[in-house]
């Protein structure tokens, strides 16, 4: 926890139980309804265990305990008088320092932005309190979402729980590491080129990138609008789906979570095994971990048939070039009138944009549509595609630490694409997580949804949790 903290006396409260942290949303509703648990209860037990554990990780840039506890107070009044808003009515979640909550600085990891006060909620927040949530905290984030770790940023960068040596994977950051360090079961954050699924595939957590456009970015500090996305990170696929429900105020035949448990047999799975099983970046543990995640659905009646993507170099070039020329766009005015405002690492990568001429940008976009086209085209014949998130589990975090890195992970396409992707946790290596992705036709998420669940209930990947926490 930084500074700015809201520092809450829990001295001559009763004691709180830890454990109840690590029970799944479904059970913590089941409990604050029948009495054996409070929202406040519950809230003394995230807050204490924020306090134990987060001074390692650092995934916190404020905790609002003092308000978090209000909050709390008025759900438990609520379920008290009949009131219930819901599966996430007093269920703790994290958002990222991109998203505005009122009267909090959203900093975006920014010296020029430490004091930026929200006036108001982004729109996620608010269906996030209208859904009754509490809101504990503002989450660590790379700079404007561009590139890290940097340990010369406004607030140090948040570390992996799995190995604190090892980068996080991603913009957020804190988001995941809060999440696999057992302080939040869900959290908010943003996915411009898979900051969502990065830090997921890194730090053993379950991310869905919904469809583009699905979840309203009102209040959201943009880096490319036409690739940015606003999805969950949580500890199951379930308790992903569920928030994705809130934020993007879905129901009824529209519920992310409506397939939620159904079989998979007859079900049809592309397998875009050529984007990764050759790649001589590609470790043989993940590949192994991939292969095996898919004979596991297959094992369960679907029907997989290997496919081929377009080859992701030339995709990658692509979007990275429209992800440049947007954020330039955005920030070049400031950059050039107050270039103070910036650190150093995130000053170059959204200046970077400056090179690229229209014609570049324009070739660039046509690339991004050929290969949504091509997408959608292997997704009229099969349910879903699986491929692998990154090449490599974590990688050692010093080298980022010193200069900008592009890590290997194979998710930028379904930014430009904006297919719903679901990461999630199916093996480890070393002692670190390996991560795969489910990408579902647009509007598909409960379809993705069912997959990522009929592989959960078959492994135990999604239940582990790092060694040594205190």
């Amino acid at each position: 926890m930084h500074d700015g903290v809201q520092r809450l006396d829990l001295a001559g409260q009763p004691p709180v139980d830890h454990q109840v942290l690590d029970l799944p949303i479904s059970e913590l509703g089941q409990r604050l309804r029948d009495g054996r648990l409070s929202a406040v209860a519950l809230v003394r037990a995230t807050l204490a265990r924020i306090a134990a554990r987060d001074p390692d990780i650092l995934s916190f840039y404020r905790v609002l305990a003092e308000t978090a506890l209000r909050e709390a107070e008025a759900a438990d009044a609520d379920l008290a008088a009949g009131i219930d808003r819901g599966p996430l009515h007093g269920i703790p979640v994290g958002i990222k320092d991109l998203i505005d909550v009122a009267g909090v600085p959203t900093t975006a990891n920014a010296p020029g932005r430490a004091d930026a006060l929200a006036e108001q909620d982004a729109e996620v927040v608010r269906r996030l309190r209208a859904a009754g949530a509490i809101i504990m905290g503002k989450l660590a984030t790379y700079e404007w979402a561009t590139v890290g770790p940097d340990r010369r940023g406004l607030f140090p960068p948040a570390r992996n729980p799995w190995n604190p040596e090892h980068i996080t994977g991603g913009s957020s950051s804190g988001c995941a590491a809060a999440v696999a360090g057992g302080m939040l079961r869900i959290t908010v954050g943003t996915d411009t080129g898979g900051s969502v699924r990065g830090p997921s595939f890194y730090c053993g957590t379950v991310g869905l990138k919904p469809t583009f456009g699905l979840v309203p970015t009102d209040g959201v500090l943009e880096l490319a609008p036409s690739l940015d996305h606003i999805g969950p990170i949580a500890a199951s696929t379930a308790e992903a789906a569920l928030t994705l429900d809130v934020l993007a105020g879905l129901s009824g035949e529209r519920s992310a979570m409506r397939r939620l448990g159904e079989p998979v047999s007859g079900l049809r799975i592309g397998y875009a095994r050529d984007w990764f099983a050759s790649d001589a970046q590609t470790m043989p543990a993940v590949r192994d971990a991939v292969d095996a995640a898919v004979s596991t659905l297959s094992g369960q009646g679907a029907l997989v048939t290997e496919v081929a993507l377009p080859d992701y170099p030339d995709v990658e070039v692509a979007v990275a070039a429209i992800l440049h020329a947007e954020s330039f766009r955005l920030h070049a005015t400031a950059l050039r009138d107050h270039p103070q405002a910036y650190g150093r690492r995130a000053f170059l990568s959204l200046a970077a944009g400056v090179a690229l001429s229209g014609d570049e940008v324009d070739k660039a976009r046509a690339a991004g549509r050929a290969f949504r086209a091509a997408v959608d085209d292997l997704l009229d014949q099969h349910d879903v595609l699986i491929t692998v998130g990154a090449l490599t589990t974590a990688l050692p975090a010093a080298p980022f630490e010193k200069e900008a890195q592009w890590t290997p992970m194979r998710t930028i396409g379904f930014n430009v694409s904006g297919h719903p992707v679901l990461a999630l946790p199916v093996g480890f290596h070393q002692g670190l997580p390996i991560g795969m992705q489910i990408v579902g036709r647009h509007h598909a998420e409960a379809l993705v949804v069912q997959f990522g669940h009929a592989i959960e209930v078959a492994t135990d990947f999604a239940l582990q949790r790092p060694p040594g926490l205190r």
